[in-house]
């Protein structure tokens, strides 16, 4: 079915992604536990302070207003469901814009909701509350030639799309996902076996609440050169490099002060002898005449 973008009524908060299709059924998305505006307003801008509409869901009661009486200020008769968490735009009332906000969405918000007027003008809004997950990775087995990832996505809603990505954005051949589904909430694990050092996302998309996000991990091939061009795998081997030279260069030093050592204590016994001889003919008395 065709979509058609339209400009929706962000007035006070944000209100989700809206269009239309071409029966006129506005569509708004937004993620749980966000806020969300349902637009509704009289097609002439008639001033609507001192009339009556009503809002409703599946037949539940969301906000009646009728000429500034409404379920915030005393009105009885709202659905347990949104008691404290709908309310419109007063100052807007005057420009015939009887739009809603919806706080704190839930799951269980999701449905058809009519606006209604007096005289049956009716306006049909479709709301899809998604639930967005951020998924896990884990390293399941690790050798010096491939690895094996797993990413999990946990309770996601509508079912998202889940792929494997490297560093330069690339599909990464993956196996078949495992699908299952518990009250309306996805639970997918994908697994992937990589050979190459690199960066590698775990991406999840869901078209339709319009949300992505994703996670990281680095895998380093220890049966590869590691790859110079990666800064964290460069800095590592810049570092592996200077403790080497810094370790010749601690041995060489160390050889050097042994020789000079050997070498000093080898010259102390060379000259000790000559020394005890000069030591002896400086005892003897020179006026002791010697014997003939």
């Amino acid at each position: 079915m065709k979509l058609i973008s339209v400009l929706c009524l962000c007035l006070l908060t944000l209100c989700g992604k809206t269009s239309a299709d071409e029966n006129g059924v506005v569509r708004v998305a937004v993620q749980e536990g966000g806020d969300v505006v349902l637009p509704c307003s009289r097609g002439n801008k008639e001033n609507v302070e001192k009339t009556v509409f009503d809002w409703k869901k599946d037949g539940l009661e969301v906000f009646f207003y009728e000429a500034g009486k409404h379920y915030n200020n005393g009105r009885e008769g709202q659905s347990e469901q949104f008691k404290g968490r709908v309310s419109h735009f007063q100052d807007e009332l005057k420009h015939g814009n009887a739009s809603i906000r919806v706080q704190k969405t839930k799951m269980a918000d999701s449905g058809n909701y009519t606006c209604t007027f007096p005289k049956k003008q009716t306006s049909h809004i479709t709301l899809f509350v998604g639930a967005a997950s951020k998924p896990s990775i884990t390293t399941l087995e690790d050798t010096k030639h491939w690895t094996m990832l797993q990413c999990e996505v946990h309770g996601a809603s509508p079912e998202p799309s889940v792929e494997w990505r490297d560093g330069s954005g690339n599909k990464v051949p993956a196996e078949e996902p495992q699908v299952s589904e518990r009250g309306g909430r996805f639970y997918i694990t994908l697994n992937a076996t990589v050979t190459k050092t690199d960066n590698y996302h775990c991406v999840v998309t869901q078209e339709t609440i319009h949300h992505q996000t994703e996670a990281q991990t680095h895998v380093y091939i220890g049966g590869a050169a590691p790859d110079i061009g990666d800064s964290n795998t460069g800095w590592i081997v810049g570092l592996v490099v200077l403790s080497s030279v810094l370790g010749v260069v601690a041995v060489g030093v160390s050889i050097i002060l042994a020789v000079v050592v050997v070498r000093h204590k080898n010259d102390d016994k060379k000259r000790r002898p000559l020394d005890d001889c000069s030591q002896s003919e400086k005892l003897q008395d020179p006026e002791t005449p010697r014997e003939l």
